[in-house]
């Protein structure tokens, strides 16, 4: 397996990426998939792991940096910006049909946790898009507004939104308008806050587990009203006859965001439960990602067809 450092661009904004390609002969052009990371994630973690191991099983792989994250170009740094996460996944599916080694007719979806959500809404309307696959699917603006397991305060996210109108109009005046500081300084600080899944997330972005210079610890204050009106589950009916697939682990608080995905699905669909997981012992943890791997390898074998 090969990895190239690539780049193309997303609404005028230059994204990163690295490809992966298979050391395998192949009689002619391969099917194809495009790897979207966590909220606040890099390229070089969960996603860039399962492009390297999709790459192992003969697909070419295309795991990028979202605009505004990572590598990628974009102003201000740490938005999270869901309608150009959505453009930068056909942005990627652009790329991949100019190269020479992609089958342009054998392009698939996968993404991981927010790229679950965003990936669901960009296939829907991009039908160069074949197959869509999820692995513990979150819908960023419904994890913000109702929290990760659905049962969030409101008054939690009307405080979010204060806090991001006064930082617009401290932008406005001139000022710093700060950011959004996404992870508590201690891991008992984090599980006291979000339960055993904040504990989770700060055990793998915040210690050695998972971490990364790169990976964000703060988001730009206007991420968070950009999320007050964005529904990625919108575009789901749009993606049939087109298959869905969603890897779930049994022990994810946020599995309920895959079940009314499931349930808005027009087409071939499943979910498919990881015993014993959470929903981030599936980023890295070998026992949880082998058979997700297997999982993923005869989904996308079996849909990225060419007929």
């Amino acid at each position: 397996m090969a990895q190239t450092t690539v780049s193309f661009d997303s609404a005028g904004i230059p994204l990163a990426g690295h490809l992966y390609t298979p050391d395998t002969p192949a009689s002619g052009p391969r099917p194809a998939l495009v790897v979207g990371h966590p909220g606040t994630s890099v390229k070089e973690q969960t996603s860039g792991t399962y492009a390297q191991r999709m790459a192992e099983r003969g697909f070419v792989t295309l795991a990028f940096d979202a605009a505004h994250q990572g590598e990628s170009g974009g102003l201000p740094r740490g938005l999270e910006d869901p309608a150009q996460r959505v453009e930068d996944f056909k942005a990627a599916v652009s790329y991949l049909t100019t190269r020479d080694d992609v089958d342009a007719d054998r392009i698939g979806l996968l993404g991981i946790c927010a790229s679950g959500g965003y990936s669901l809404a960009a296939t829907g309307g991009d039908h160069r898009v074949r197959a869509v696959a999820t692995v513990s699917t979150a819908e960023p603006a419904r994890q913000f507004r109702l929290g990760a397991d659905g049962t969030q305060d409101p008054a939690v996210f009307q405080a979010l939104l204060d806090a991001a109108a006064a930082a617009r109009s401290a932008a406005a005046r001139g000022e710093d308008p700060g950011t959004m500081t996404m992870f508590p300084e201690t891991a008992e600080q984090a599980r006291a806050l979000g339960g055993q899944h904040g504990g989770e997330g700060f055990e793998y972005y915040c210690t050695p587990r998972g971490q990364h210079e790169r990976s964000a610890k703060t988001l730009a204050w206007e991420s968070i009203d950009r999320m007050a009106f964005h529904d990625a589950f919108f575009a789901i009916p749009l993606i049939g006859p087109r298959p869905i697939l969603q890897i779930i682990g049994e022990r994810a608080v946020t599995a309920w965001m895959a079940v009314e995905a499931h349930q808005r699905a027009t087409g071939p669909r499943e979910i498919h439960w990881i015993k014993d997981a959470s929903h981030v012992d599936l980023y890295d943890k070998k026992e949880y990602i082998d058979p997700a791997i297997d999982k993923l390898t005869d989904f996308y074998t079996s849909h990225l067809t060419t007929d």
